[in-house]
């Protein structure tokens, strides 16, 4: 069966606010990977609005919850 998965922003693995760490997740591939391919396809594409895109994403995806804190809503 497969797993119920969510694209989420990460909060362990951020270098700015774990959007590329939550696609990273979300795929199952290296989290480096990903934001190396990220950085050159921003750099290297005059079609890509990298900086625009990260803060679409950011603004969009949902940060995943803490795991160490709870409220009980």
């Amino acid at each position: 069966m497969e797993e119920n998965k969510k694209l989420m922003r990460s909060r362990s693995d951020r270098m700015l606010a774990g959007v590329c760490a939550g696609i990273a997740n979300y795929f199952g591939l290296d989290i480096t990977l990903v934001r190396v391919a990220y950085v050159l396809l921003s750099l290297f594409s005059a079609a890509f609005p990298g900086i625009l895109v990260y803060i679409i994403l950011l603004i969009i995806m949902p940060e995943e919850p803490n795991r160490y804190f709870r409220t009980n809503d």
